[in-house]
This record gives structure tokens, sequence and C-alpha cells, in this order.
């Protein structure tokens, strides 16, 4: 088995941040397994600190040779498509995608896939009514992740309701996560609070390896309150700090923009969360922001989730760099 690549600067990491908060506690490997492995060596790469994970989505189209594969731990690939007999679409850029999954594993990156996505939710509710469309659906994804290489699944139905439809998540869940092979990962990507974070059971959590809470959109965009809130809300609910990942917005709402457009509109973007693009004014994470998050997340979660890397800066802009300049102790 694999040594997890985020238990790495445990010391480093306790001198860094041991003065604003307790050390996070090392991760003893238990089943489901360890999620991240030990990073190759690299003459330019600052390792991350102990017990936290960087994810990042990624869609169809990401160039694999432009991703700063040194500064996330996991990928997800989105999306793969669920139909409501439980079979799926085929993914349409085969080649590029095995190719990301090689460049990553060079790295020691995992890659899931993510499946599901925003508009899927009758879909979602067709194949997860019945024992056999389930039954159906969980081959398609072993297949899939066989097929590619993937290291995981990750669920992202938006949402499940309560009631019937909160059961048959839980039914999904449990039975995907019996039918996984030793060693493959199984995620969730979840709302930050509110009615439809209420429908989740709490026995679905516990079959998971981590959550991925969606801190962004409404209410509140991307605000430092939405994500406290959040925070506040899944620690409440139980959700262990090691299983809790906290999401952040590389693009703005209302417009949906990606943070590189607004950063190419006007380099000051970097360091404000408004900025009037287009006669619109767009709310969005700046880079002080992001690492306000990134402290946040290190004394009361074990990482952050992203969406989406295609959509951050280049160079000094960065917000990844600026997530990872946090992590290293290049910014306190």
């Amino acid at each position: 088995m694999q040594t997890d690549k985020i238990l790495t600067l445990f010391a480093g990491f306790a001198l860094v941040f041991g003065a604003c908060a307790a050390p996070t506690p090392q991760i003893t490997p238990t089943s489901p397994p360890m999620d991240t492995p030990t990073p190759l060596p690299s003459p330019t790469a600052t390792p991350l600190p102990a017990v936290f994970r960087v994810i990042g989505y990624v869609t169809e189209g990401v160039v694999a040779d432009a991703l700063p594969l040194d500064q996330v731990t996991h990928l997800n690939y989105a999306f793969l498509l669920p139909r409501a007999d439980g079979t799926v679409e085929p993914f349409t850029s085969s080649w590029s995608l095995k190719t990301l999954i090689q460049r990553a594993h060079q790295h020691q990156v995992q890659v899931l896939v993510s499946v599901g996505g925003w508009g899927l939710d009758q879909q979602f509710e067709q194949l997860a009514s019945a024992a056999s469309t389930r039954a159906v659906f969980i081959s398609e994804l072993l297949r899939v992740s066989g097929e590619y290489g993937f290291d995981g699944i990750d669920i992202d139905w938006e949402y499940p309701r309560a009631g019937v439809s909160s059961q048959n998540f839980l039914a999904l869940m449990t039975e995907l996560r019996a039918a996984l092979p030793a060693g493959k990962l199984l995620t969730a990507a979840l709302p930050v609070y509110g009615e439809h974070a209420d429908a989740i059971p709490a026995e679905a959590i516990t079959l998971l390896d981590f959550v991925n809470v969606m801190a962004y959109d409404e209410p509140g965009h991307g605000s430092l309150d939405q994500f406290t809130q959040g925070l506040d809300y899944w620690l409440a609910r139980g959700v262990p700090p090691e299983k809790l990942v906290m999401g952040v917005p590389f693009y703005s709402r209302p417009g949906e923009v990606p943070y590189r457009k607004l950063v190419e509109a006007n380099p000051a973007a970097a360091q404000g969360d408004e900025l009037e693009f287009h006669g619109n004014l767009q709310r969005y994470n700046g880079q002080p922001t992001i690492r306000q998050k990134t402290r946040l997340a290190l004394q009361r979660a074990s990482g952050l989730m992203i969406w989406t890397l295609q959509n951050d800066a280049p160079g000094d802009a960065s917000l990844l760099n600026a997530i990872h300049q946090v992590l290293t102790g290049l910014q306190p």
C-alpha cells in the first residue's frame, strides 16, 4: 500500500502553523484505504503540509501539461453523465483523458471520475429508485474506472431531497461502497448547508473517504460568511475534520466569469472580491480571501476543493499558487 502524500512535512507544518492553531492530527491508515500517495522527488516542488488535500476539478478539454500537478493532491474529472436507466454517456476525449491520468499518476496525484453535475437530478432520481438500475449504474462505474485507471468515484448528485430520494441516495452509496475494489476512493460533492444539505443522510457520510462541500453559488457566492457557515454546519452534523474538504470558486457570480478573465480585464482584480465586468458587478474570490479560507481550512478541515482549475489565472495572480503559498509557509 502506498504511503500517504498528505502525511509528509508534518514537523514543518507544525512549526509554521503551530502558533495560530493546534497541530492537525496525523491520520492513521484505515479501510477504506489512504487517498494520497508519496510525492515523487522534485527539485522545484515544495511538499504540501500534513493531512491536507487540494482537490481540483477539471473538465473535458483540459491540457495535462498545463496543470501545476505539484500543487494538488487530487483531480476530479467532470463529468461522467448518468442516464435514467443506469447506463452512462461515453467520454468523447478518451485519449486525452488517459494522458491526463497517466501524467497525474507520474506526479503521485490521484484522479477520480466525477459523476453527475448540475441538471442531472432526474436521471439520478430514476436510476437510484430501483435495485436493478442501481446495479446497472454501479457496474458501469466500475467498468469506466477500470478502463481508464481512475483512483475512485466522486458522486455529484444535485440534489437528493428529504424522504424517499434521500433513502435512495443512501442505498446507492451503500451498494457502491460495497462494490468498489480495495484501494478505490468514494467521495461526494455536497451542498454547503440548508434543506438540500439536511437531506443527506448521516449514514452516507460514514461510507465516504471524504466530502467536498460546495461553498459557492447562492446564497452568498463564495463569501467568507458562506464558507464559515458551511464549516459550522457540517462539523455540527458530525463530519470529522479529517473528512471535510471545503470548496472555493475560481469563477464569479452572477456571470460565471472565469477568474482568469477577470484578471485579464483588470490585474487589480486579484486583490479584490468584486469587479465591474462588461457592465455587471461580479462577485468572486481574489487572493486575500482565498488565503483566509486556506487558513480556516487548515484549522478546521482537511482540504480545499476547487471548481475549476482551468479557470485560474497564470503567474503571480494564480489562486492555486496563493493556496500553495499558505500551505508551505511562504505566505503567513
